[in-house]
């Protein structure tokens, strides 16, 4: 230091104007990096007597010295001695050091051991960074030691209906075991809803003229219309809309009747809406022996006829609290009676018919002859239903592992909790699959040092055995923030009942991201991707993703493993029980295992994928092949449109608008530097809008909940356009321009819009309209 300042010194020609003391002595804590200053009012005394003290030794300071100088040396010094200083507590603040539980300290961007403090010589290693392949192998690691069957086995011990006691208890034990998980929070969301319970008196369907009863079945339907009818029956095969179409063209007469349909193909409130617009007076639901196989002859299903989702007296809003709304129903309620029976009585009412004969094709495994109804002499079948309307507690339970980058952007993974009856692949499967995936991704989180950027939020339902009621109450209870905050939902409910296929619905935003999740992964040694090809099949009413997707605008995907494409003939049943389950793994709990652990290693890759990325893993360009696919099905109406007076310029421009509007998107995601979080978020929420700006903005969300223009229900989807616009061919004098004018515009402008919201600021917008 001497050295240095006698080179400043002779640089500007002076002698030093005061004395600084740098003690650079080992202090007693292994620091060595202490400062310290003396700065002695002597000195300063002798500045001003124009005399140094160096260690008591003083001299004369020449009087000619420049005070300039004295006063850009003082400044030099002080500056170099503040970014000492900055330097110093910096380094300082990097020590700063956590105990882990192995006795290592973790420091900030570095690990320490304690022998290295002890040996005042600290080795430094950088923290590992966790890549992809990273994730995948330590997720596989940690499913190995979940044991679903336990949970299983503990899920379907007792009786869980929803809002029952049992249900309240096991919502206590998911919430104690999401604590246990050391979950960062974990919380409730309570309401109250109105379900259907059995009435006091049982249901019954009988034949009249003589009177002899059918059935008295232990199950139920929810929502139906509690009534007596009675009326010819007619069998309406899976009681579609094509079903239907084919009685029609036979001349039968639909007024009144009582439709037969056999259970499968599409949901219970699909079967019995069909067959209400066609005047039916009631309905009846089988399952037949040709779709489920091995269940018993005596054995009836449990479902529930609200075409919608959530509590149906409180539609397009949530049920917190009953007394503050007025008293309004869901346009998706039945108003007829509806029962579910056994094959054995569905077997004894074939009999009874003496109508024509089925179509091969209609003709399922029952040891009877098919037939379509009866005529004008045949016996009248009467139905009788008495179900009770109730109101009910529910809880829908959460937790969450909150992102490092973004808490507030999330991926929801959830399971319905509540069944009827046993529900060990209805309820167990998914809850089993809820809680260790749980388990899994917080020990990744908390053990592996994985940080998400995004947070995962882990939900129970309750109620959705009656249509997704929990979670479309939660959707409405919160719809004016959620299409903004979550990313995307992974529905676990009835994920595995079979081996042999691998079926999924999904918004189009996902397939990508379930491709990536299957790729690699083995079944038994094998590809899954070889083994189990997929297969896309339409949403279900009755599927809890399906709320998310066409109330809220929210990309959601559901999938399972099972046998053949088929449902599994024991869910909604009394008999949906493990030992079922096993025996359709030919009784090994080992398969049964491995295929529960591929199913939560899909879910989490897919989970892991969507908060590891910069950039969300959405294909947003998806949707121009839908908007593609539609408008390939509308040219071909070119000509029945201009003899209206209308043309499809504006719906093409439209289109266009969004195409451009989906080049543009790519083109700054490539250009856009996603290392900045701002600009990267907000690419990020421009992906994210694109599902919810599909919710047409022109039907109210009370009178028609299910605004998706692509996968929701009523007049305003673009499904229901191109039926209606069908009509010029079939039935031209059930068309009705006015109504087909106003489908047109709003698609086009719902369209519109979409692409305006993609391009991102307005002064991005260009558009002919």
């Amino acid at each position: 230091m001497d050295h240095a300042r006698k080179a400043i010194l002779n640089m500007f020609g002076g002698e030093p104007l005061s004395y600084t003391r740098f003690s650079l002595a080992r202090q007693p804590d292994g620091d060595n990096s202490h400062v310290e200053m003396k700065l002695s009012a002597e000195d300063e005394e002798g500045i001003e007597n124009g005399v140094i003290d160096h260690h008591h030794t003083r001299t004369v300071k020449p009087r000619n010295n420049n005070h300039y100088l004295c006063f850009v040396l003082t400044v030099a010094v002080l500056i170099f001695l503040i970014g000492f200083l900055i330097g110093y507590l910096s380094f300082r603040g990097r020590m700063q050091a956590t105990k882990c539980e192995d006795g290592v300290e973790l420091c900030s961007g570095y690990q320490c051991t304690t022998e290295s403090i002890k040996d005042e010589s600290v080795e430094w290693t950088p923290e590992p960074v966790l890549y992809w392949g990273d994730l995948k192998s330590k997720l596989s690691d940690r499913l190995k030691s979940a044991s679903f069957i336990d949970k299983i086995r503990k899920v379907s011990s007792t009786t869980h209906d929803a809002g029952s006691t049992g249900d309240e208890i096991l919502a206590d034990d998911i919430h104690e075991q999401f604590n246990k998980f050391k979950l960062d929070k974990v919380w409730n969301d309570e309401h109250y809803v109105r379900l259907q319970a059995a009435g006091g008196t049982a249901n019954a369907v009988s034949l009249e003229d003589p009177s002899e009863a059918l059935e008295k079945p232990d199950t139920y339907v929810a929502y139906s219309e509690c009534a007596e009818v009675s009326g010819k029956p007619v069998y309406a095969n899976y009681g579609r809309s094509e079903d239907f179409r084919e009685l029609l063209k036979k001349n039968f007469n639909l007024s009144g009747a009582v439709i037969l349909v056999r259970a499968g193909e599409i949901a219970f409130a699909e079967k019995v809406a069909n067959a209400k617009r066609l005047g039916a007076a009631g309905v009846l639901i089988y399952p037949d022996p040709v779709d489920y196989r091995s269940l018993g002859d005596g054995v009836s299903l449990f479902g529930h006829a609200h075409l919608g989702t959530g509590d149906p007296f409180t539609p397009g809003f949530p049920s917190f609290n009953h007394t503050q709304f007025p008293p309004v129903e869901s346009s998706g309620l039945p108003r007829i009676p509806v029962q579910t029976i056994s094959s054995s009585a569905a077997r004894r009412l074939f009999s009874s018919m003496n109508g024509p004969d089925c179509d091969a094709a209609w003709k399922g495994n029952l040891p009877v002859v098919y037939k379509l109804g009866s005529d004008s002499s045949g016996r009248n079948v009467k139905l009788q239903v008495s179900n009770e309307l109730v109101e009910k507690k529910i809880l829908n339970i959460f937790g969450v592992i909150k992102g490092f980058e973004e808490p507030d952007r999330y991926v929801v993974i959830g399971a319905q909790r509540d069944s009827w009856g046993p529900g060990v692949v209805k309820a167990g499967v998914g809850t089993a699959l809820l809680l260790e995936l749980a388990r899994s991704l917080s020990d990744m989180v908390q053990i592996d040092g994985y940080k998400p950027r995004r947070s995962i939020v882990f939900a129970s339902w309750s109620a959705g055995a009656f249509g997704a009621v929990g979670a479309t109450e939660w959707l409405e209870g919160y719809a004016s923030s959620l299409h903004l905050k979550v990313v995307a939902y992974i529905n676990l409910d009835s994920a595995v009942s079979g081996s042999k296929d691998f079926r999924f619905s999904a918004s189009p935003m996902l397939k990508t991201l379930l491709d990536e999740a299957v790729t690699g992964m083995k079944v038994s040694s094998a590809d899954l991707r070889s083994v189990l090809p997929s297969k896309e099949v339409v949403f279900r009413v009755d599927d809890t993703a399906f709320p998310f997707l066409s109330y809220s605008g929210i990309p959601s995907i559901s999938f399972s493993f099972n046998d053949g494409g088929k449902q599994y003939p024991y869910l909604d049943t009394s008999v949906d029980d493990l030992e079922n389950l096993l025996r359709t793994f030919r009784s090994s709990p080992a398969q049964l295992e491995n295929m529960i652990r591929a199913a939560a290693e899909i879910a989490g890759r897919m989970a892991l994928r969507m908060t590891h990325d910069h950039e969300l893993y959405l294909d947003y360009q998806s949707y121009n092949n839908k908007l593609r696919d539609f408008i390939g099905k509308l040219i071909p109406y070119r000509k029945e449109m201009m003899n209206l007076g209308l043309g499809q310029q504006w719906l093409l421009v439209a289109r266009g608008d969004f195409t451009r509007a989906m080049a543009a998107l790519t083109q700054d995601v490539k250009t856009t530097d996603l290392t900045n979080r701002a600009a990267c978020r907000a690419l990020n929420d421009r992906m994210m809008k694109v599902e919810y700006n599909f919710l047409s903005p022109y039907v109210s969300p009370k009178d028609t909940p299910l605004r998706h223009i692509f996968f929701g229900s009523g007049s305003h989807t673009l499904s229901a356009l191109l039926d209606h616009l069908s009509l010029l061919r079939t039935n031209k004098s059930s068309f009705s321009e006015d109504l087909f004018r106003n489908q047109l515009a709003l698609a086009t402008w719902t369209i519109q819009s979409a692409a305006n919201a993609l391009s991102g600021d307005i002064w991005s917008i260009d558009n002919e309209f």
